[in-house]
């Protein structure tokens, strides 16, 4: 749960989106989390969270997989009881929910939607410090765009042995060497996602 957390407010925080919407995907996360890692699964059960946003629909989409079969359902539980509400939570906040089965028959997505309408669509291409660079960023290099597989920071060897140097890992070509606060041209790919 506070990897789901932690993903949201991180991905949710690089993609400027107000903190009222911020606060509601973390509290919406962890509702279908908690709902997939209590459903009845095979042993050794994977949960996946994926988080996606429509800069043209001004949406963010929340989706939780897991193996367990059956599907989730509203439920208004007795004044007593301490647990079952958390779908009536999804129901009230998300702007929409669903349920998709996996076709491969085994398991489902459970996805809710937010209205964001401050999200704002990144330039196609843009420059940044090295250091700002994560996988899957594509990077111009060498004339071309390389997919950054993994970064590493090094320590320069240079007059004041102080200068941060960041290694990238490309997935075609040698690693690239550069000083951090190099201005390196990016551009995010196609899909804007975020995978756990």
């Amino acid at each position: 749960m506070p990897r789901a957390r932690a993903l949201a407010h991180a991905v949710l925080g690089e993609w400027a989106v107000d903190q009222d919407v911020l606060h509601t995907a973390e509290l919406l996360l962890s509702e279908l989390v908690t709902n997939a890692l209590r459903a009845h699964a095979p042993s050794g059960r994977q949960v996946g969270v994926r988080i996606a946003r429509s800069t043209a629909e001004g949406l963010l989409r929340l989706q939780v997989s897991d193996e367990s079969p059956g599907r989730p359902e509203v439920r208004t539980p007795g004044d007593d009881e301490t647990s079952g509400r958390g779908l009536l939570l999804v129901e009230a906040l998300a702007h929409r929910w669903g349920v998709e089965e996996h076709e491969a028959g085994t398991g489902k997505t459970v996805w809710a939607e937010l209205k964001a309408p401050d999200l704002v669509a990144e330039p196609a291409e843009r420059e940044i410090a090295a250091a700002m660079v994560r996988p899957n960023h594509l990077v111009r290099v060498w004339g071309e765009w390389r997919t950054v597989v993994s970064t590493r920071n090094e320590q320069h060897d240079g007059q004041d042995g102080h200068d941060p140097i960041l290694i990238l890992n490309l997935d075609e070509g040698p690693p690239l060497r550069v000083q951090a606060t190099e201005p390196l041209t990016v551009r995010h790919r196609e899909e804007d996602a975020a995978d756990v």
